[in-house]
């Protein structure tokens, strides 16, 4: 893994030299948030060597490499999951690439489904902790010391003061943002009824098929994180209603700005 790191670092500083301060990964129906960078390069995921390709709708695809409220980003316009076929590692070699690239923090978003009566469709959710439910973890196997040590620490996988922040600049905006735990499934169906109850009983707020797997890999390379889920679906009703891709894409395009302006102003006083 580590000489497929390199590999991919060793092609993107050959076409640009651009060093970004923070990465973003943007989720399912969130990849507008790139309007808001002053873009310097781009550079599509079929041309890096070792990069898996977005298989999603509505994941384009891309590096994106600019400024955005003063800071050097690079941000992914699509992101993998474990649903798609990839395995762990290759879901998580962007992190890993982005952090050789100079990245010290991470910032992600995602789609996911509310579990408790408090959280609505088109409500944000700033994640404060994660129930980890993926089948692979991408840290097994041979460790990575370049990157980070065997056996991490995740008490503060999200870290406290950019949470706190996040919740400002919402309150700051009229925007009403919760905190809460994310439950990361492997997917690619949606849970059953039974199958929300159980995530709701072990302690999730939502649940979602990404993120997680991001976040070891970035905690386990020293960076500090942030994640924020857009609510496209609820899961506590006593009966359910069928949910579609297109409603998922749509919910979270709706509740887009608001994300956008959080992030946008977290970069700000990063």
């Amino acid at each position: 893994m580590l000489k497929n790191i390199r590999e991919s670092v060793e092609f993107i500083r050959k076409k640009t030299d651009f060093v970004p301060e923070i990465g973003i990964i943007l989720g399912t129906g969130l990849g507008k948030l790139v309007n808001e960078i002053d873009i310097e390069f781009t550079l599509n995921y079929n041309v890096i060597p070792n990069f898996p390709l977005s298989t999603v709708e509505s994941h384009f695809g891309r590096l994106i490499f600019g400024t955005m409220s003063g800071k050097k980003v690079v941000a992914m316009q699509g992101r993998f999951h474990y649903y798609e076929g990839y395995n762990i590692k290759q879901v998580v070699l962007p992190v890993q690439v982005m952090k050789f690239l100079g990245i010290t923090y991470l910032l992600v978003s995602n789609a996911c489904g509310a579990l408790v009566p408090e959280l609505h469709t088109g409500d944000l959710m700033i994640i404060k902790d994660h129930i980890n439910l993926q089948p692979r973890n991408p840290l097994t196997g041979h460790n990575i010391d370049e990157l980070g040590p065997r056996f991490p620490d995740m008490s503060n996988a999200y870290d406290k003061a950019l949470v706190q922040k996040g919740i400002e600049i919402g309150r700051n905006n009229g925007i009403d943002i919760k905190t809460g735990v994310y439950v990361s499934v492997s997917g690619p169906n949606l849970e059953t009824p039974a199958e929300y109850k159980y995530l709701r009983i072990i302690g999730g707020d939502v649940v979602g098929m990404s993120t997680v797997p991001e976040i070891i890999a970035a905690r386990h390379a020293g960076l500090t994180c942030f994640a924020i889920s857009v609510v496209t679906d609820e899961g506590w009703h006593e009966e359910m209603e069928p949910v579609t891709i297109e409603q998922v894409i749509a919910a979270a395009a709706k509740a887009e700005p608001k994300m956008t302006l959080i992030l946008k102003e977290l970069v700000k006083i990063i």
